[in-house]
C-alpha cells in the first residue's frame, strides 16, 4: 500500500534504488537530463497497467495496450513514446503528464526520481545504430520478388478461408497488384502514394500483423469493378482487409475507391489522403469514414475528419452494424450468395 506521505504515485519494488536529491530542489537541468536518460518509459506503462502487444511490436517499437482503444508506442531505446491515435509524443516527463494531466512538473519529477534506473519486466525498444540488411532493400524490390496472389498461394487461402473474402474480390485485387503472396502464408498489401508509387507494405496472416521496415505508409487502395480515374466516393477504413470486406459487402458500388490507413495517420498517409479527397471533393464526391465501431475507431474517424477539414467534400460516418467491431466481422457473418 502506498503511504500517505508517498508522492510518487508508485509503490516501491523490492531492492529498489532511486535517485536521491541533494542540495537545491529547483528545476536543475542536470537532474532533468539524468532522469530522461535513466527512466524507462516501458516501466511507467507497466506500472500504469499497460500490457505489451507482442504481435504488433518490433525491436524498435513496442506497442502497449490498456483497455479499449488505448494504444501507446515506446521507442528510442525505451526513452521515447508516441500516441498512434493522436499527436502526443515525447520523453518520460511528457508520458507522465499525458497519463496524469493534473500533475505539475514538480510532481512528475518526484515520480521519476523513484523509478530512475529500474528496468521493466517486458521487452525494451532498441534504436540500433546499424540497420538490418533487409532495410537496405527498397519496398518495391521486395514487392516484385513476391509471387502474384493466386488461388494456389497460401495467402489466397488465408484471405478466402479465414477472412471470407470472395474470389471475385481477391481476383480483382490481384489484377490491380494491390496484394501479393508474402512469406509464411501472409498477404502483403501495397501502400501507394497519389502517383501510384509503392511506398510501403503491410503484412497480415495467421497470427501476424505488421508493416515491413524500410518503407512508409501512405494508403492501401482498391478500386473494384469499373472504377477508374477519379471515383465519386472514397471509403476509408483502418485495415486493408476491412477495405476489401466493405467492397465485398457493397458489391454493386462501382463508383467507390476503398482505402485503408493501416493505423495512425502518418505524414505519408495524410498527404495521400488529402490529395485523393481533394480530387473527389472537387468533383462533388463523398468521403465515407468507415473505421471500426469502437472508441479507437471513433477517435480515428474524428482525426480523419479533422485532417481533411479544410477540403470541400461531403463527409459521412459509416459504422459496422450490430455488434460487429469491423467490416470483416460483418462480412464473416453475411451470406453473399
Amino acid at each position: 500500500m502506498i503511504s500517505s506521505t508517498d508522492t510518487t504515485g508508485y509503490p516501491p519494488l523490492p531492492g529498489q534504488r532511486s535517485i536521491t536529491r541533494r542540495g537545491t530542489r529547483n528545476n536543475d537541468a542536470g537532474e532533468v537530463d539524468l532522469l530522461r536518460r535513466t527512466v524507462s518509459c516501458a516501466l511507467i506503462l507497466e506500472r500504469e497497467g499497460w500490457h505489451v502487444d507482442p504481435a504488433e511490436s518490433s525491436r524498435r517499437a513496442v506497442k502497449y495496450r490498456r483497455g479499449s482503444g488505448e494504444i501507446l508506442i515506446v521507442n528510442h531505446d525505451d526513452k521515447g513514446w508516441w500516441n498512434p491515435l493522436g499527436d502526443e509524443k515525447g520523453d518520460c516527463f511528457s508520458l507522465i503528464q499525458f497519463l496524469h494531466p493534473d500533475r505539475n512538473f514538480g510532481h512528475v519529477r518526484k515520480t521519476l526520481r523513484a523509478i530512475a534506473g529500474i528496468a521493466p519486466s517486458g521487452p525494451v525498444a532498441i534504436a540500433g545504430s546499424t540497420p538490418d540488411r533487409i532495410e537496405t532493400v527498397s519496398p518495391l524490390i521486395r514487392w516484385q520478388a513476391k509471387p502474384a496472389l493466386r488461388p494456389t498461394t497460401k495467402a489466397w487461402g488465408y484471405l478466402a478461408r479465414d477472412r471470407h473474402l470472395p474470389a471475385t474480390i481477391l481476383a480483382a485485387a490481384a489484377a490491380q497488384d494491390c496484394i501479393r503472396a508474402g512469406g509464411f502464408g501472409c498477404a502483403w498489401f501495397a501502400h501507394r502514394d497519389h502517383e501510384g508509387r509503392l511506398t510501403g507494405i503491410e503484412a497480415r496472416g495467421p497470427g501476424y500483423r505488421g508493416v515491413l521496415r524500410g518503407g512508409q505508409k501512405s494508403l492501401f487502395r482498391f478500386a473494384p469493378g469499373s472504377t477508374t480515374g477519379y471515383p465519386r466516393r472514397i471509403a476509408v477504413t483502418e485495415a486493408p482487409i476491412d477495405a476489401l470486406s466493405l467492397a465485398a459487402l457493397e458489391r454493386d458500388r462501382t463508383d467507390t475507391i476503398y482505402v485503408a490507413t493501416s493505423g495512425g495517420l502518418g505524414p505519408g498517409t495524410v498527404t495521400a489522403l488529402c490529395q485523393l479527397v481533394g480530387e473527389v471533393g472537387s468533383a462533388g464526391g463523398t468521403l465515407v469514414i468507415a473505421t471500426d465501431a469502437d472508441a479507437a475507431g471513433d477517435h480515428h474517424a474524428a482525426r480523419i475528419e479533422a485532417t481533411i477539414g479544410s477540403i470541400a467534400v461531403t463527409v459521412e460516418r459509416l459504422r459496422p452494424p450490430g455488434d460487429a467491431k469491423d467490416w470483416n466481422e460483418v462480412l464473416t457473418g453475411t451470406d453473399l450468395r
